[in-house]
């Protein structure tokens, strides 16, 4: 198997990617390595946490001095790098400038030849909200493209990782059969290509229903890449969506303009007067020392920071991984932006998909806003309430879980055993702070219940503050408010 899951939590998942030049764990972020430039070399990047980095196939063969080289004694000597290296094919260069000199089966073969550890066929990326007709037809030649990748792949024999980007502009419908058809194929690795775009436009709700679209489509152990993300503002909320992998080459084109990324976004060097930041650089380093250096000086050390802050983030996420604590994260860092909280909020849309991949059973429920009312523990709960038999004629319940009731109520889950998880070990914050849509949600599970045994009367003993609700949600009759 190449791809070991090791620990989930929502739709996100450590595990560990096997390649001919290593084991890689993800999730991973794969910085971006120009072979014409020289910025920070792959020693480094692998002193600030890179497990695998990415370079340009298509930039290597176009160059006669870097093809002999990458040819003669490897991609991975190319770039002096003893890490996995993964290779895009040009596709990148196809979207910018509509054409690149090479076919796809021979950008393939040189991949192998120069022995990459993860080979990408020449997909064709699709603009968003491009017409359809055009849509479909990129897709019907990516798809051949990877088809021939596949067969080539497996007529060489070797054991590289073969890619399926998967394509599809913004029609759900076609990402879906994209997904569809890439898993027929049995690859190795599912980069989600073509949202760049969306994601330098901040159209965070697109690139959420593109990944779930596509997950939905793909097998559950297949390692996905979400293409050209690289910034940290966005790392949480994917890998609780399902994606492993990112790659960065934002950590150097922010660095060159002067930008300066944090996990809440992108900062000005300019505007900076203190570094909210406790990495090497910031910590030897001040804002005033910084812009005092010399170009490249700046660049170089604006360039570590950036990659400093986003493997910060992405051992953030394994931790919250490993302690069942990924929703709390995501919910934490999309109120960030407004956009990426719009674009949170997709993920209702697809609780039932969610709810296949999120662990059953977790220490613990921190209640964080609105969005925690649509994690999947949430209808787990209200499905396992309704499936809950009767067999007496009166039942007590108290929002007081020190007062002796058959149930509790409480915010969000509605009804509730005292120590059953979620309901049982949720936290949240003093009643009279509580958003009115947790106890709404919670009296419509209580209500629907009470219509599903009309012969059964419920005597509810709550605070003033479930009254103020109650009073614009008129109960069922055979539930009986308690002065």
């Amino acid at each position: 198997m190449r791809f070991e899951i090791l620990h989930k939590d929502a739709m996100g998942r450590i595990g560990r990617l096997k390649t001919p030049s290593g084991v890689v764990e993800t999730p991973a972020l794969m910085p971006v390595i120009n072979p014409n430039i020289d910025f920070i070399p792959v020693k480094d990047l692998k002193r600030i946490g890179a497990e695998i980095v990415i370079t340009n196939s298509y930039i290597i063969y176009r160059s006669r001095d870097l093809r002999e080289v990458a040819e003669s004694k490897g991609v991975h000597r190319l770039i002096n790098s003893d890490l996995p290296v993964m290779t895009d094919s040009g596709s990148y260069q196809l979207m910018v400038y509509g054409d690149v000199e090479v076919d796809n089966r021979t950008i393939i073969e040189f991949q192998n030849r120069i022995k990459s550890d993860i080979v990408v066929p020449l997909d064709i990326p699709s603009l968003p909200d491009i017409d359809r007709e055009k849509a479909e037809r990129d897709l019907e030649i990516t798809l051949k493209r990877e088809k021939e990748a596949i067969d080539l792949h497996s007529e060489i024999g070797d054991d590289r990782l073969i890619s399926a980007p998967i394509q599809g502009s913004t029609y759900l419908d076609l990402r879906r059969k994209s997904a569809e058809e890439c898993s027929k194929l049995n690859a190795d690795f599912y980069p989600i290509g073509g949202v760049v775009p969306l994601l330098d436009a901040y159209r965070f709700q697109d690139v959420v229903r593109i990944i779930l679209e596509v997950k939905s489509a793909l097998p559950p152990s297949a390692p996905v890449h979400l293409f050209g993300a690289g910034h940290p503002m966005v790392f949480a909320m994917a890998v609780a969506l399902g994606c492993d992998f990112f790659d960065s080459a934002a950590y150097a084109l922010y660095a060159k303009d002067g930008r300066y990324l944090t996990v809440n976004g992108t900062k000005k060097l300019e505007e900076l007067q203190y570094f909210p930041c406790k990495c090497p650089v910031c910590s030897d380093y001040t804002p005033r020392e910084v812009k005092s250096m010399e170009k490249r000086d700046r660049e170089i050390l604006l360039g570590k920071h950036n990659l400093y802050v986003c493997f910060e983030e992405i051992n953030t996420i394994k931790q919250a991984i490993r302690e069942n604590n990924l929703f709390e994260l995501v919910e934490t860092r999309v109120r960030s932006h407004p956009y990426l909280l719009s674009g949170w909020r997709v993920v209702r849309d697809y609780i039932d998909l969610m709810e296949k991949y999120d662990p059953v059973s977790k220490q613990g429920f921190f209640y964080t806003g609105i969005e925690s009312i649509y994690r999947p523990a949430v209808v787990r709960h209200e499905r396992r309430i309704m499936n809950i038999e009767i067999d007496k004629k009166e039942v007590l319940i108290s929002s007081d879980k020190n007062e002796r009731a058959d149930f509790y109520l409480v915010p969000v889950f509605g009804l509730s055993f005292a120590e059953n998880y979620p309901s049982g070990h949720a936290e949240f914050p003093d009643e009279e702070y509580i958003e009115d849509e947790a106890i709404v949600k919670a009296l419509d599970i209580l209500y629907r219940f009470a219509e599903q045994n009309r012969d059964v009367k419920f005597r509810l003993n709550v605070s003033d503050r479930w009254k103020e609700v109650m009073k614009s949600r008129n109960p069922p009759e055979n539930i009986i408010l308690l002065e």
